[in-house]
C-alpha cells in the first residue's frame, strides 16, 4: 500500500532546462519545513549524465527521494503526441501522464513545470483541500477563456462560455485516480488533435478545453509569473524567457531569488548563456514539428 505520509511530486524536462530543475528542487528543499518526505518523480527527456548526477547532488536524500523516468517509458504506445505549431517541446505533453508513473493508489500529486522556484513550504499547497474537484490550479495571465491574445480561440465553437476563468497549467494539483478513471490524458489529446488550429499553448489548450469550470482555483500567489511584481510570491514562474540566458529581463528580484537557490547546488558557478541557444532551440522545435 502507497505510504501516503509523503508528498509526490512529478516535473519533466529535458537536457536544455535541466539547470532549471536542480534551483526548483532546491526551492522546494530550502522552505519545506514541516518535514514531510518528498518523493520527486523526474520524466527525463533525454538528460545527460552529468546533468543526472548534478541534479541529484542538488537534493538532499533525507528529504527527497528522486524517481527517474524515460520520456519513451511514460507515452503509451498506442498514443501519439500531437503535432502542434508552437515552439514548445515535447516535455510540455508530459504532465498529461505524470498520474500514470506514480504508485497507482497514490491520492494527491503535485505537477510543476522545471522554469519555477518556490518561496514558501510547499507542504501548504500540498495540504490544499480539493473538495472534490479532479485538480487545482492557478488563474492564467490571459484570465478568461475569452482572452483576445490567449485562451481558447474558438471558445464559440466549443459553446463554452467566454467569462469562464482560463488556468495555467505549469502547476497542477491532482487526484490522479480520478485522473485515470476519467481518461484525461485520451481527452486532452482528442481535443487538440480535433481543434489543432485554434490550439495556441500546447496541451494548456486540451486542458482548458476539456476541463473548464471543473477546477478549483488556487490563490495566484502559487504560480507567481515573472513579468509580475508581487511582493509575497509562493511560487514564481519564469515565463517566456528563464533566468539563465543573458537576455533575462522581467523581475530582478525573481531573477535574484532563482540563483540563491542554484548557488546552493551543483550548479554553483554557473553564468547566464547568450539567448542564441533559446532562440536556436525554438526554431529547431518548430522545424522538427513541421517535418515530422
Amino acid at each position: 500500500m502507497e505510504n501516503q505520509n509523503h508528498i509526490t511530486i512529478v516535473a519533466a524536462t529535458d537536457n536544455f532546462y535541466a539547470i532549471l530543475l536542480a534551483a526548483l528542487i532546491k526551492s522546494i528543499e530550502v522552505n519545506h519545513v514541516s518535514g514531510e518526505p518528498i518523493h520527486f518523480y523526474i520524466i527525463d527527456d533525454g538528460i545527460s549524465e552529468k546533468n543526472i548526477q548534478m541534479i541529484t547532488g542538488s537534493a538532499n536524500p533525507a528529504m527527497f527521494k528522486l524517481h527517474w523516468q524515460k520520456t519513451k517509458d511514460v507515452v503509451p504506445k498506442d498514443v501519439k503526441i500531437p503535432t502542434d505549431k508552437s515552439a514548445f517541446p515535447i516535455t510540455t505533453y508530459m504532465r498529461l501522464f505524470a498520474p500514470y508513473i506514480i504508485p497507482a493508489d497514490t491520492k494527491k500529486m503535485l505537477y510543476l513545470d522545471v522554469d519555477m522556484i518556490v518561496m514558501k513550504d510547499i507542504s501548504e499547497l500540498w495540504n490544499t483541500d480539493l473538495q472534490g474537484h479532479l485538480f487545482a490550479a492557478a488563474q492564467d495571465l490571459c484570465e478568461i477563456v475569452g482572452s483576445d491574445w490567449g485562451g481558447i480561440p474558438n471558445y464559440k465553437e466549443l459553446g463554452i462560455d467566454p467569462a469562464s476563468k482560463y488556468f495555467n497549467a505549469g502547476l497542477l494539483l491532482v487526484d490522479p485516480i480520478q485522473w485515470r478513471a476519467q481518461d484525461i490524458s485520451n481527452k486532452v489529446i482528442t481535443a487538440i488533435n480535433v481543434n489543432m488550429d485554434s490550439v495556441n499553448f500546447a496541451d494548456q489548450y486540451g486542458l482548458n478545453v476539456v476541463l473548464h469550470g471543473q477546477w478549483l482555483e488556487l490563490d495566484r500567489r502559487w504560480n507567481t509569473f515573472s513579468i509580475l511584481n508581487v511582493e509575497d510570491p509562493f511560487l514564481i514562474h519564469f515565463l517566456d524567457i528563464k533566468p539563465i540566458f543573458k537576455s533575462y529581463n522581467t523581475n530582478k528580484t525573481y531573477y535574484d531569488a532563482f540563483y540563491k537557490y542554484l548557488r546552493l547546488t551543483p550548479y554553483k558557478s554557473f553564468k547566464p548563456v547568450s539567448d542564441y541557444k533559446r532562440l536556436f532551440r525554438k526554431v529547431m522545435i518548430k522545424l522538427g514539428k513541421m517535418f515530422k
